[in-house]
């Protein structure tokens, strides 16, 4: 007996490779916008994978990532089932912003309802039609509002499974992060499924480095669940991680232009001299002191702030 697996109201069986079109919103026009959920099924049975992008539509390196995982074949397993979706937030993603068309964040939504708000009702379908047939997830995002992340991987420190899951993706960070309320990976945990959360690069951006380390994760996880043997492909397949206890932020204690003296990835120390906050007309500048000692996780690269805006989130070691 093999594993029903059933995506949009077709059941998958072993040997298939399909494309399905997820259609549950149109736009004004009543244009539909339809979301391909690309599902690859090999004839021996085996654990399940959803490879996951865009819930934010702007965060638009986790989309290259999985892209490149299609393009290139990595999706085919010779055993068990990936399911691929590159672009979830597709609203967001043409319009090239964060929130669903409803102003909505999709990712404070989940597990939906049925007759809630759009973003509540997509939310609801992707979950029970789509994401529980999945016993693992991996779930990329970007920093937010060009705040760039060094790439690194979130769990909830309790789980054990998903810190052998981190280890395995092997950036050079892990961060242990409490699950946010109706979050994705929060409605995933609690229906028994596995969500391991990649980090890197800011909305809007691509980077090579942060798209290398997303797809060599992505293939360290496919091979170690015994999906695919990547063995050729994997570089630096045993890197130890340095793990990410806690974290704080720096931010502005006035307006002005930012300056960053340091860069994400860094190793920092108490006192050392990060950036600095400037008035536009050179009458001041105010130097910015770290108060901790840790990484540069995060880094704000918008070059004006205001007062109280994130400048800097420090990973502290465990």
């Amino acid at each position: 007996m093999y594993k029903e697996i059933k995506i949009l109201g077709q059941e998958i069986l072993p040997g298939d490779s399909l494309t399905l079109k997820m259609d549950i919103a149109r736009l004004y026009t009543q244009s539909k916008l339809e979301i391909p959920i690309i599902i690859n099924r090999a004839k021996i049975d085996g654990p399940c994978l959803l490879i996951l992008a865009g819930i934010h539509g702007d965060e638009v390196n986790g989309v290259e990532i999985v892209r490149q995982i299609v393009s290139k074949g990595f999706h085919i397993p010779q055993k068990g089932t990936i399911i691929c979706v590159p672009v979830l937030n597709v609203f967001g993603f043409i319009n090239k912003t964060r929130e669903f068309p409803d102003g909505r964040d999709l990712n404070r939504m989940f597990p939906g309802s049925k007759t809630g708000s759009l973003a509540s009702r997509f939310a609801n379908d992707f979950i029970k039609q789509v994401a529980f047939n999945a016993d693992y997830c991996l779930d990329f995002h970007t920093g937010g509002n060009m705040r760039f992340n060094y790439a690194h991987v979130r769990l909830q420190k309790s789980d054990k499974e998903l810190q052998e899951l981190a280890q395995v993706f092997g950036t050079k960070f892990m961060m242990y992060a409490k699950q946010r309320e109706s979050s994705f990976r929060h409605a995933m945990a609690k229906i028994g499924k596995k969500v391991l959360l990649f980090e890197g690069g800011k909305s809007l951006s691509l980077d090579r480095s942060v798209t290398l380390d997303g797809l060599q994760g992505a293939l360290k996880v496919m091979k170690h669940l015994g999906l695919n043997d990547f063995s050729n492909e994997i570089v630096n397949e045993n890197r130890v991680p340095i793990i990410i206890e806690n974290s704080k932020w720096i931010r502005a204690d006035q307006s002005g232009m930012y300056r960053s003296f340091v860069k994400v990835g860094e190793k920092i120390q108490i006192g050392d001299i990060l950036g600095s906050v400037s008035d536009p007309f050179g009458f001041s500048e105010r130097k910015i002191k770290s108060k901790y000692s840790g990484y540069i996780i995060n880094n704000n690269h918008l070059p004006m702030v205001n007062q109280g805006d994130a400048l800097m989130n420090i990973g502290l070691e465990e």
